[in-house]
């Protein structure tokens, strides 16, 4: 075994360890994009199923089979702040008014997942125990207008006075590859249920 050899093994032996090290870093790059598109992928979903659940139930504001149970829609909205809103409805249009509430927990009702932005949003249906469900809202923001489109300002004392409203939402991911949370923004503008309309 000659010098040149052991030139060639140490040669070999660094170009192996480059290659190898290129491996290592092409997995990782692919484990965080796997973990990264996933978690959008998985904020797309919350969003659109929190957003189809909330304009289903607030189109629905003052709505009931049988009319003459909510005569006066502008009363169907018995309270509302900018995370909080409590509402008539007929939920099974079955004629019977029912009660339904929407809001915002705190974030420490979340000890669980690793993002600290997150929280529950809470649905409540006739003064029932809250349903909350872990989406990953992270902003759940109302703005509220009268019938000439002034926004009205908090707190809503009125709120026979609503007559739309500007509903926001931020949904991040629960748990991030290296707290890279991903995020969806959703804004429904100047939301107006039919039946508001019907002063």
């Amino acid at each position: 075994m000659g010098f040149s050899t052991l030139i060639d093994i140490l040669g070999s032996t660094i170009i192996g360890g480059m290659l190898l090290l290129i491996l290592f870093r092409m997995n990782d790059a692919a484990v965080e994009n796997t973990y990264v598109y996933g978690g959008e992928l998985i904020v797309q979903q919350n969003l659109v199923e929190v957003v189809t659940l909330l304009e289903f139930d607030f189109r629905k504001i003052g709505y009931c089979a049988d009319w003459t149970k909510i005569p006066d829609p502008s009363q169907a909205i018995l309270a509302a702040d900018s995370n909080d809103i409590t509402f008539l409805t007929d939920l099974n249009s079955d004629g019977n008014v029912d009660t339904l509430r929407y809001f915002t927990g705190p974030t420490s009702d979340l000890t669980g997942t690793a993002n600290p932005r997150d929280r529950m949003l809470y649905r409540v249906e006739n003064n029932e125990t809250p349903q909350g469900a872990n989406l990953g809202v992270t902003e759940f923001n109302m703005i509220y207008f009268d019938a000439i489109g002034n926004e009205l300002p908090f707190p809503i004392v009125h709120p026979s006075q609503i007559y739309t409203m500007q509903i926001n939402i931020t949904v991040e991911n629960t748990d991030a590859y290296d707290e890279n949370y991903s995020s969806a923004f959703w804004r429904q503008i100047r939301l107006a249920a039919r039946n508001l309309k019907n002063r």
